[in-house]
């Protein structure tokens, strides 16, 4: 794939770009540096597209591995500085809080592999392709979404019951 290709490519599966960013970084200007990251890790990696998966599979694979790098650098950080306040906080009293940002909320406190699983199933990708995603089964696919419905409707119903 050649750079105007790539470039191409990428803009076509932006979405994917940001999608991720959004489930692994709230805060606006770290947001931006991770999305970069992995435009550049991407296009660093070009090379390892084979051509014999889509390349918004592949794309989805550079981002995730991208996101929980950059998550586990950025947490590390965060302690070492220990600031108060640097992170955005969820007010579950405020009554304006609407199901999408609660939702939102509820998927931020899920493990890092959690919050891939969800993403992938948002985006409407099957079990198997989920599975080669993230190098899991396809059972283990089930059974984790399985859970993470369990772990989603009560974080949920405790954001609701702190209102």
């Amino acid at each position: 794939m050649n750079e105007q290709e790539f470039i191409a490519a990428l803009k076509d599966h932006e979405g994917i770009i940001h999608k991720v960013c959004n489930m692994y970084q709230q805060d606006i200007s770290l947001h931006e540096d991770l999305f970069q990251e992995i435009v550049y890790n991407a296009w660093k990696g070009i090379g390892s597209f084979r051509g014999d998966a889509r390349f918004s599979t592949w794309l989805y694979r550079v981002a995730l591995n991208t996101a929980i790098s950059f998550y586990r650098r950025e947490k590390r950080d965060r302690l070492a500085e220990s600031h108060i306040g640097m992170e955005t906080h969820f007010d579950p009293g405020n009554q304006s809080a609407d199901p999408l940002q609660t939702l939102y909320h509820a998927i931020g406190e899920l493990s890092r592999v959690d919050k891939a699983l969800v993403m992938l199933y948002l985006e409407e990708y099957n079990y198997d392709e989920m599975s080669q995603l993230l190098g899991i089964s396809p059972n283990l696919v089930a059974v984790r979404m399985s859970r993470i419905r369990e772990k989603l409707r009560k974080i949920i119903t405790h954001l609701k019951l702190q209102e």
